[in-house]
């Protein structure tokens, strides 16, 4: 069957607020809030369809928009298509043209809204930066520094991969550095192999941990030193990981991961003659599924725009964000 298109925009204003407004009660999935946008009509692309549906529902002018998320989701009644951008630049005041109420929304203030089943992955994409740095252990005295040039670049999404130190250096690093996270605003993941029970962010599943984890009674979770972590739709922490082909990103979705890296995409120094997937098997790849994914392996700056472009959420990589 073929998907029903839609445009769908994240509008966000200087301030780093959303819009989101309600759908009308006799439409289909009404009385539920949504990221605006329509359907895409067949003689549209999905960025002019966007353009055209904000214009005339709420009076802005889009002046660039970036691809953020494609969605596919079947309902009882039809299948649909979501093709998601991320919009930050456009003019115009917000105004209901059309009747249905809107509001702006800070990031964080997204989950108190009930959405679309559809719309749960726009949501975590919507809070996830393009940026994940991976904070590596192959020398300790530099970790702190590493971590403060990252803080100080900007980046707010960091995982902690500490695999060789032991756990008393390991707490003692996270005692000095979740702070630090905090004061930024950044959000700290530790890696699943790390023997050591810490106040983080969330976890970040090794793609051999992904693959043991099974659902619990229909909620995922992550079980760790006794302590259940669980995904957004339980309200608590992050849940990220690390995957390398379609049957570990299937995994992580039918587990309910927030999201993942899928890697590696480039050759990287340190693995120079391992078999990479390519952009272009990167891109067919992230289409299978519904959930953010950020590109690694061989990632520079530069390479943002072509994650995005290719249906990633970003890069993710260790060296790019410190040289």
């Amino acid at each position: 069957m073929n998907p029903l298109q839609v445009a769908v925009g994240v509008v966000k204003n200087p301030e780093g607020k959303i819009l989101i407004s309600l759908r009308h009660a006799d439409l289909h999935q009404g009385g539920l809030w949504e990221f605006p946008g329509g359907k895409i009509e067949a003689s549209e692309t999905a960025k002019f369809a966007l353009a055209r549906e904000l214009k005339e529902e709420l009076n802005i002018t889009v002046t660039a928009a970036t691809p953020l998320i494609t969605i596919n989701h079947q309902y009882p009644d039809r299948f649909v298509q979501l093709n998601v951008f991320l919009v930050e630049q456009f003019s115009g005041e917000a105004k209901s043209l059309e009747g249905q109420p809107f509001k702006w929304v800070t990031p964080a203030e997204l989950e108190h809204y009930v959405f679309p089943t559809a719309n749960q992955p726009i949501i975590t994409a919507a809070r996830l930066p393009h940026h994940y740095a991976i904070l590596d252990d192959a020398d300790e005295a530099v970790l702190l520094p590493n971590l403060t040039k990252l803080l100080n670049r900007g980046v707010k999404l960091i995982q902690a991969r500490l695999k060789t130190l032991p756990p008393a250096a390991v707490a003692k690093f996270i005692e000095q550095a979740y702070p630090l996270c905090q004061q930024q605003q950044a959000l700290l993941l530790m890696n699943s192999a790390v023997d050591c029970s810490v106040e983080v962010d969330g976890i970040h599943l090794t793609s051999r941990d992904l693959m043991a984890l099974r659902p619990c009674s229909g909620q995922p979770f992550w079980l760790r030193s006794g302590q259940a972590l669980t995904t957004r739709s339980g309200n608590s922490k992050w849940l990220a990981a690390s995957c390398h082909n379609l049957e570990q990103l299937q995994q992580a979705q039918k587990i309910g991961v927030d999201f993942v890296v899928l890697a590696p995409v480039l050759a990287t120094q340190t693995h120079p003659g391992a078999a990479s997937l390519g952009w272009e098997q990167f891109a067919d790849l992230v289409a299978k599924v519904n959930m953010p994914v950020y590109a690694l392996g061989g990632m520079t700056e530069t390479s943002l725009t072509t994650a995005q472009q290719s249906g990633g959420q970003g890069i993710a990589a260790i060296r790019a964000f410190l040289d």
